[in-house]
């Protein structure tokens, strides 16, 4: 196994797409031990896609593409700026409740962020913030959406976890309330700094909030609607993809009338396109991941881990530093994918919640996309604002030290994230 990770990293480092450099270095690893038979680096990739829990991917993904076609967002927009349009650094502020409320729409970072920073970006670069400012908001504001059901993230972990993916969905509901609060006090405190004022002076009428969230209400219930079917048991996991299709079509065709063919196709070859890349990820763990558990990579992990330390809070932060460095270079769905099955049982040896770790593991892998090198949301939003990478890192240092904040409440108190599972599932 060791020729197989150096290969992979090789690989990686000079530049070689993820989902090939795991196939190829997972081959290897047959090639290293031909008691096994070769055919079986054919039959893994298309193993690893027969679950019946990933039909909820492309569901969801596809679900998501059908929202943001039907005049969602703009909604959602106007509802996040009568929320907090008072506040000080007021777009700024509108792009954390934003994030939170396109969470339950997109269920990824990647595509939140790009989309603000289409639209909320030019209007921040008008009103005075620095491009530096405006990326790191943008950017780490659309990690909420790694955890809001319907998450995409989450899902991939409660499948290779065996992970119930209703309580995964109700802590994170939670978890991403969390972080907007966290975020939200952020850009509180650094535009005080920076002198960055509200949208408007005063809060908004109790008549227009009530209006801008009734305009809004078909996303604001979506996460909710999930929960409650598969707390009620009316669907599976798999089966509230196909609820969550139905009801993006209902609401585009008849609640707000403004999905058209023309939208509908484009959001089905959008869904085409990220289901692609997701899925030959995927595939290509199944081969990459093959020796995992023949060569007792877990055992060996959790032997070394907890002969360094038996407490389980410094154990954790040495996975959590573990994680960080590899999603500064692996993609984030890919990391979850690979260390689910590593560190899992790790941490149900030293006691803390799988749903708990679940939150962690997401988290810290989709902050990933916003550090160099590999960061892939960075390098969108930076390009689209025309943004140095060098002002963006300066000024996302306060954001930063936020998700790890988050991180921190995580680990100490999970009670604040796991009563919700608790109470809805027992």
């Amino acid at each position: 196994m060791p020729w197989v990770i150096a290969i992979f990293l090789i690989l990686t480092a000079i530049g070689m797409p993820i989902a090939f450099g795991l196939g190829i270095s997972g081959a290897v690893f047959f090639l290293l031990h031909p008691e096994m038979p070769f055919r079986i680096v054919f039959q893994l990739p298309v193993t690893q896609t027969q679950n019946y829990a990933l039909l909820a991917v492309p569901l969801f993904i596809f679900a998501g593409n059908l929202l943001n076609s039907c005049g969602i967002t703009e909604r959602l927009i106007e509802l996040s700026k009568v929320l907090t349009g008072h506040m000080a650094g007021g777009l700024a502020q509108v792009s954390v409740v934003l994030s939170t409320l396109m969470g339950g729409v997109s269920g990824s970072s990647t595509a939140d962020a790009a989309m603000e920073a289409r639209i909320l970006g030019p209007d921040m670069l008008r009103q005075g913030y620095s491009k530096g400012y405006t990326v790191s908001v943008i950017g780490f504001t659309s990690l909420i959406t790694s955890t809001i059901p319907p998450g995409i993230g989450l899902i991939i972990y409660g499948t290779t976890g065996q992970v119930s993916i209703g309580r995964l969905f109700a802590a994170g509901l939670i978890s991403g309330l969390v972080m907007m609060a966290v975020l939200m006090i952020t850009v509180w405190l650094t535009s005080l700094y920076y002198g960055y004022k509200p949208l408007h002076q005063g809060r908004a009428p109790a008549g227009e909030i009530v209006g801008a969230a009734f305009k809004s209400i078909y996303a604001v219930i979506f996460p909710v609607l999930l929960l409650v079917g598969i707390r009620l048991g009316v669907f599976t996991p798999s089966e509230v993809g196909a609820f969550a299709c139905v009801y993006s079509i209902f609401v585009g065709v008849a609640a707000y009338r403004e999905l058209t063919w023309t939208a509908f196709v484009q959001a089905l070859r959008q869904t085409i396109g990220d289901l692609g890349g997701i899925m030959f990820l995927i595939a290509m763990t199944g081969v990459f991941g093959y020796g995992i558990p023949y060569e007792r990579v877990p055992d060996a992990v959790t032997g070394f881990v907890t002969g360094l330390t038996a407490n389980k809070y410094v154990i954790i932060y040495i996975v959590v530093a573990f994680l960080f460095v590899a999603g500064m270079f692996i993609d984030g769905s890919a990391c979850v994918l690979l260390f689910t099955p590593i560190f899992l049982p790790l941490i149900k040896t030293i006691g803390v919640d799988e749903v708990q770790f679940g939150l962690i593991l997401c988290t810290i892998c989709t902050l990933g996309i916003m550090t160099p090198p590999v960061g892939v949301a960075m390098y969108i939003v930076c390009e689209i604002l025309k943004c140095p990478i060098g002002e963006y890192v300066e000024k996302s240092w306060p954001f930063f030290a936020a998700v790890l904040m988050v991180l921190t409440i995580y680990t100490f108190w999970p009670g604040m994230v796991l009563f919700l599972p608790d109470l809805i599932f027992g």
